[in-house]
């Protein structure tokens, strides 16, 4: 996956379909070119409150036992197949998941004419997605990374890895904490990715200084279909 999604809706609206409290104070605000680093919306249960909560956490996981900050930016995204193990995500799997609303997440291709082509992969007919996400405090506030795992069906065509998703009967598990990582892991269902599309967009998405409703916007007549084009990985900064 790569290292750009979209977050839009507001903290009222986010509050309101995943029944959760909002603990933003006003922070948050749409971001169509979300990048690392960048502070958006998380849900995750408090144990203070006993219920789930909305709120402001920056994407790029840090550890509790790190130094400093500075891996943040790597730490964005974390692999289905190693999460469970690994000494930076094993801690925050087992206790510490939240989900990452999410308009949708761009890739990019690149043509047999040298060009690349940004895509956004998102609900056909509109909402919001759920990724999987863990998350951990550092400081006063809170940093979280997003969960990948193998792309499968078309998405395959645009990148090797997804986010995984949750559909809204997966989210209550999630969120508890413990489980069985195999099941909680598992990719969603090939009746739920149906209901995404790949959207070709324009290239301006490719710069982060670049915002606005027309990053998202489809470009006429671009599609999958046509010669092989391969993967690009985007250069973050």
């Amino acid at each position: 996956m790569c290292g750009r999604y979209a977050t839009t809706r507001s903290a009222a609206d986010l509050s309101a379909l995943f029944e959760s409290f909002d603990d933003t104070a006003g922070s948050l605000v749409p971001d169509y070119n979300v990048a690392p680093t960048d502070p958006v919306p998380i849900v995750r249960m408090s144990t203070s409150r006993g219920e789930r909560v909305l709120a402001a956490a920056r994407w790029g996981l840090v550890p509790t036992w790190a130094k400093d900050a500075k891996g943040a930016a790597r730490m964005i995204n974390a692999r289905a197949e190693t999460v469970a193990t690994s000494s930076a995500y094993a801690k925050p799997f087992a206790k510490r998941r939240c989900l990452v609303p999410a308009d949708g997440w761009y890739e990019w291709l690149r043509r047999p004419d040298g060009r690349k082509q940004a895509y956004f992969m998102t609900p056909a007919h509109g909402g919001v997605l759920a990724m999987a996400g863990l998350w951990s405090p550092w400081g006063e506030g809170l940093t979280f990374s997003v969960v990948t795992t193998a792309a499968i069906g078309d998405l395959a065509l645009v990148h090797d890895r997804m986010p995984l998703l949750l559909p809204w009967q997966r989210w209550a598990d999630w969120l508890a904490g413990g489980g069985e990582p195999e099941e909680l892991l598992t990719a969603p269902s090939d009746e739920f990715l149906a209901g995404l599309e790949i959207r070709a967009v324009g290239p301006d998405v490719g710069d982060v200084r670049n915002d606005g409703p027309h990053l998202v916007a489809p470009v006429p007549g671009v599609t999958l279909a046509g010669p092989p084009e391969e993967p690009v990985e985007l250069t973050l900064f």
